[in-house]
């Protein structure tokens, strides 16, 4: 298969509801069971160990309109939070057995437990996920707590995790991130050949298929990639900030390219790229997933660096990537991504790097007026 038949397909699977993922799968793997995981991390490793399909839980994008979720919650939070309730009301998760959710905000917090309520037929775990990476301990605590999802897993959906399968999922994921590592870099040096939009739908579809699906697919495109015939544009290098959790419309990220931009970095889809590198170590998986949770993260808003300020992870990000500017886009309601956002212009201002804000609804539609900002903040750039 071709690279540009590889990309439409992912095209096309990223379109598709999640319930119809998950029945799709299941017809091949008759008695298999599927549990979708909320960002921002997800333990992939744990479900592939037990034997399930971990698919990630982005929310309703563009395709459910609101008719049951809105009476749930207050009315300023982030979309995400309604239409992943939505898809439950709407049957659009059907097929899936659970659902796993952590404290990536108060927002998620309270999902979990709206969501067990109404939905009482599917299994529901909440993983309090260590938020101050300071302590001694935190690794330790991390690893427990997959520990205890495990068990979860065995006793209400009667599969259980092995160490010695938990540490083949570990190098199946392990060599899974490599190739998004891979896919990244490319990005980087030659990113009139990957746009963004191409990168992210590859990227989201990966989330959707068994790890021994996708590395074969991501191993053909990065063959045939630098292969593609595409001429250097005069463009500005930016990164991406603040889009963690709630994903932005392709529509906006075609807008960004069209501006004028060339994406070569972001915080999008963080689930399957949290760790940064290989999980280290030997022995204990849950332990080596634990320490890898807290020692081989990527900077993120969900969680606390210690003292470090929180500009700091961005910066070294925009410099790695070669990147003259930093878009923030953050969720609107999004309060992790608009509190530091604060301090990460403060420290993008001292260390004299452009950047502006972007906010967004995955709902969004309609992007004049955000393709005529970023218009004239790149011309503001490019021709100063």
């Amino acid at each position: 298969m071709t690279a540009e038949a590889i990309i439409e397909r992912c095209r096309d699977l990223v379109t598709q509801p999640l319930g119809a993922v998950a029945e799709q799968w299941k017809t091949r793997h008759p008695g298999g069971k599927v549990v979708a995981v909320y960002p921002v991390w997800a333990p992939a490793e744990v479900i592939h160990a037990a034997g399930m399909l971990p698919l990630s839980l982005l929310g309703g994008g563009t395709s459910v309109e609101l008719t049951h979720a809105d009476a749930r919650f207050q009315s300023f939070v982030c979309s995400i939070a309604k239409s992943t309730l939505e898809l439950g009301f709407q049957g659009l998760v059907k097929g899936v057995d659970g659902f796993v959710y952590s404290n990536i905000c108060d927002v998620a917090r309270n999902l979990s437990s709206i969501y067990q309520r109404n939905f009482q037929d599917v299994f529901v775990e909440y993983l309090h996920l260590p938020q101050n990476s300071t302590s001694p301990s935190v690794a330790v605590y991390c690893a427990s707590e997959l520990r205890r999802l495990a068990a979860g897993f065995e006793q209400a959906l009667g599969l259980g995790v092995t160490p010695m399968a938990l540490s083949k999922s570990i190098d199946v994921y392990n060599a899974l991130r490599a190739r998004l590592r891979a896919f990244y870099a490319f990005r980087i040096a030659e990113p009139q050949k990957l746009s963004t939009v191409d990168l992210y739908v590859v990227l989201r579809a990966a989330t959707l298929v068994p790890p021994e699906e996708a590395i074969p697919s991501l191993d053909t495109l990065l063959a045939e990639l630098p292969q593609r015939s595409a001429r250097p544009r005069d463009r500005l290098r930016v990164v991406i900030e603040g889009a963690f959790c709630e994903q932005p419309p392709i529509g906006l990220l075609e807008v960004l390219e069209e501006a004028g931009c060339y994406v070569v970095e972001d915080d999008l889809l963080l689930g399957w790229r949290w760790i940064t590198g290989d999980v280290a170590g030997e022995g204990d998986p849950y332990d080596r997933l634990g320490a890898a949770y807290v020692n081989q993260a990527v900077p993120s808003s969900t969680r606390h660096e210690g003292r470090e300020h929180r500009s700091v992870g961005l910066i070294e990000k925009v410099r790695r990537a070669n990147a003259q500017a930093v878009i923030f886009m953050p969720a609107k309601f999004c309060e992790p991504a608009l509190f530091d956002y604060v301090l990460m212009r403060q420290g993008l201002e001292r260390a004299g790097i452009p950047h502006m804000l972007v906010e967004f609804e995955e709902k969004m539609w309609t992007f004049e007026r955000t393709r005529n900002e970023i218009e004239t903040f790149v011309e503001s750039m490019m021709f100063d």
